[in-house]
């Protein structure tokens, strides 16, 4: 099945994309912070969290170092604020989450994206929230596939979008 873009821009021109899993907000939140939990899908981190400061390694691209990621706020089980990178294009991602009745919404919204960059972030994030889901409803987040079934196959969806932002400006 071919999986379908979810983004959309907010009022603000933030980028927001949504996942729901059948599962309890603590599993979900768990699911995205746990070390062990978060290298099935997404990377493994090293550090402090009670620092702020962690760095991060991708486990499904080849970086082959890890990039540093800071805590800007933490609300267990319900939100969390990161900044990926240090330079003046890091970005600012929140991850959101609501239950009801035993099913959890994650929001993720990447706050501010660049313009020239939406067409393959929107892809790369559909990606990753994908791996997530497999992850935690007992697929195989390496069947997920990047080249074939999200960029450049998502560029349309976040081509117009894209478009909005540069308006905006």
């Amino acid at each position: 099945m071919t999986p379908q873009p979810t983004g959309r821009l907010d009022p603000r021109g933030h980028l927001v994309l949504t996942r729901a899993l059948d599962a309890p907000v603590e599993e979900v939140w768990s699911a995205v912070t746990d070390p062990g939990r978060l290298a099935r899908w997404y990377g493994t981190w090293r550090g402090d969290p009670a620092s702020g400061r962690v760095e991060v390694l991708t486990t499904a691209e080849d970086w082959d170092r890890p990039e540093p990621l800071l805590i800007r706020a933490c609300d267990p089980p319900r939100h969390l604020a990161l900044t990926l990178g240090t330079a003046a294009d890091a970005w600012r991602v929140d991850l959101d989450l609501h239950e009801d009745d035993g099913r959890t919404v994650l929001q993720l919204t990447h706050r501010y994206p660049d313009p020239d960059e939406v067409e393959s972030v929107g892809p790369g994030w559909e990606y990753y929230l994908d791996r997530l889901v497999a992850a935690e409803t007992g697929g195989d987040p390496d069947a997920v596939d990047f080249a074939r079934d999200y960029h450049p196959a998502m560029s349309g969806h976040y081509r117009p979008l894209a478009e909005q932002l540069r308006a905006r400006d």
